[in-house]
């Protein structure tokens, strides 16, 4: 695909921490106009209505978008202490971008999975990742599917057809290297029609991946400089074709030390976000925090707010232990009459 030679920058969003460099980009091609002109031109006047929606979108938002990586090594020391069970990938993806720190060449990151037991935080890495790197980031959770065309497309001949999440989140988005995370993919169904993962064979190769048809619009979209985080908790269920396409990661719980320092951070986050978090004390109590040790990093946020609303309740200004939630495995509140 075209690309242009002249490099830009690109400032990074409000609100966003700059903890890193101004990411640099330059322009890519990730269709032909012509193409889709061709297609559209071809349409029956009345019929596609979608379809003809899709290929003016197209026109309208023109081919080229942003491909970006960050302009030098960026700073990920703050991701090392936030999530301690990751230092293994994190220090993949820091050997990656060092390769393309200091070059021309585009950002190339292999499609990594991240294997583990729920609530480790992989879902958070992988939107971490998206920050870090300063390019979008699409999503498509495999547990919730519905139907097996969720990342191709489907045939704009059937009823109530559109286009797969590959081809949305780049047309629609600014960038030709956006992260893609596919959640839970060991929870894609095999009883569908179509296979919901048939289409990764080709997406996770980079020289197939640079034609990728989606079967909705039939029209060759680049798709070769994605970066795809993959999360899964059973390994067995994916096939191995895929597997071999990927580096795959173990990640474990964090251990106790970890978890408290994880606890730490977060309170000290939701502290610093929340005009009235300055009315509580600029640090949690050693026991409250042995508590936290106890959870999996996904509780904690939702922890630490029922905590802070009950401690305000209570008119204190310290969390204690009381505040907290019943984590206790499986217990769920129950709203209405006790029979």
């Amino acid at each position: 695909m075209s690309k242009s030679t002249e490099l830009v920058t690109i400032s990074q969003g409000e609100g966003q921490q700059q903890r890193q460099r101004i990411p640099i980009a330059r322009m890519r091609h990730v269709y032909h106009t012509a193409e889709v002109e061709k297609r559209l031109g071809k349409l029956p006047g009345k019929d596609h209505e979608q379809l003809r929606a899709t290929y003016e979108r197209m026109l309208e938002k023109g081919p080229e978008r942003f491909q970006v990586k960050p302009s030098g090594l960026p700073s990920m020391e703050h991701l090392y202490d936030e999530m301690p069970n990751f230092h293994e990938v994190l220090d993949d993806v820091k050997r990656q971008l060092a390769l393309c720190e200091d070059s021309r060449d585009a950002l190339e990151l292999t499609p990594m999975l991240l294997l583990g037991p729920p609530g480790v935080g992989k879902t958070h890495f992988a939107r971490e990742v998206s920050n870090l790197l300063g390019t979008g980031m699409g999503f498509v959770s495999m547990s919730s599917l519905t139907a097996g065309w969720v990342l191709s497309g489907a045939s704009s001949q059937w009823k109530g057809a559109r286009p797969g999440k590959v081809f949305e989140t780049l047309v629609d988005g600014q960038y030709a290297n956006p992260v893609m995370v596919v959640d839970e993919i060991d929870k894609a169904s095999g009883e569908h029609a179509y296979d919901p993962l048939g289409a990764l064979y080709s997406l996770l190769e980079h020289d197939t991946a640079g034609s990728f048809i989606d079967e909705f619009a039939e029209v060759a979209i680049d798709a070769s400089q994605v970066i795809w985080v993959a999360t899964a908790n059973d390994e067995r269920a994916i096939p191995e074709p895929i597997l071999n396409r990927m580096n795959v990661y173990e990640v474990q719980s964090p251990d106790r030390d970890a978890a408290r320092r994880i606890a730490l951070r977060l309170y000290q986050q939701i502290r610093a976000s929340h005009d009235w978090g300055s009315r509580f004390d600029v640090s949690p109590s050693d026991d409250v925090l042995d508590k936290f040790a106890e959870m999996a990093p996904r509780e904690m946020r939702r922890s630490w707010m029922t905590a802070f609303g009950n401690a305000k309740l209570a008119r204190r200004e310290r969390v204690e232990v009381a505040d907290l939630p019943d984590n206790s495995a499986g217990k769920r509140a129950t709203i209405g009459f006790v029979h």
